[in-house]
């Protein structure tokens, strides 16, 4: 009997299939779960956290997952979570990925030892499906040489009316917003579009920034930037017109998340 795991639905492949004769790599699947948590004596966070750091990411690496990015809530409502988003080519290799993880000694052992320990170790799981764009298909990971602080991450959920305006917004990001946001110095690590989750249509993408004070000055210089006020006054292209509402949350990565 296979019990309900954290994260075996997680697991991914590395790199994104470009099997298309064309060559062109096709967009990868992103999963998006959240564990949810308390703080009190049943110590989920670091219960957890363990059991990811030396069960979960051990297991989706044998299995050829990733990258894999675990965070912790910094400034985001409902928490203490846990996030982790794992890459894969397709939603058949997830099921895939799914199966071995299922049948991996080591992996269920520990999972059951997390289940079976006194105290829950988590208070609820949320889980999201996302499909990457064509124009950034897989997880860009910040190169990290061990030197620098890990970066800040910015969690951004553009809401639209309905999959045409989404479908606009998208393309404004091909058609130059995504440029700007790179020259402005702004670090993309993934952008995709929900296709199984809440509050859909709906496109995610994830920014990264040396600290918080660097979020403000880069979001004040977009704001003023002159190539962002020609695109967003282009006639259809307004949020009034293609964004129905936009949340955000900023993340802290766990010490050993490969996107850091």
């Amino acid at each position: 009997m296979t019990r309900r795991r954290f994260l075996p639905a997680a697991a991914g492949a590395a790199a994104v299939s470009s099997a298309q004769s064309t060559g062109v790599a096709q967009p990868a699947v992103f999963e998006m779960r959240i564990a949810y948590l308390r703080n009190g004596a049943d110590q989920q966070r670091q219960r957890l956290a363990e059991f990811i750091e030396k069960s979960t990411v051990p297991a989706l690496q044998k299995y050829g997952a990733g990258p894999v990015g675990v965070f912790s809530n910094l400034i985001a409502p409902d928490g203490p979570y846990i996030m982790a988003i794992v890459q894969y080519p397709s939603l058949a290799a997830m099921e895939e990925t799914r199966a071995k993880m299922n049948e991996d000694a080591a992996y269920q052992k520990a999972t059951d030892k997390l289940l079976s320990a006194p105290g829950l170790p988590y208070v609820r799981l949320e889980n999201s499906i996302l499909r990457g764009v064509p124009w950034m298909p897989a997880i860009e990971v910040p190169k990290h040489d061990g030197k620098r602080a890990n970066y800040v991450f910015e969690l951004r959920t553009y809401e639209s009316n309905t999959t045409a305006s989404l479908a606009k917004k998208v393309k404004m990001f091909a058609d130059g917003e995504m440029a700007i946001f790179r020259r402005l110095g702004m670090i993309p690590v993934l952008f995709g579009t929900t296709v199984v989750g809440r509050r859909m249509p709906n496109l995610v993408y994830m920014l990264g920034y040396e600290n918080l004070a660097a979020r403000e000055k880069v979001w004040q210089a977009f704001v003023r930037d002159p190539e962002w006020a020609k695109l967003r006054d282009t006639p259809g292209l307004s949020d009034a017109e293609v964004v129905s509402n936009i949340s955000s949350v900023l993340l802290s990565p766990l010490g050993f998340s490969q996107v850091r």
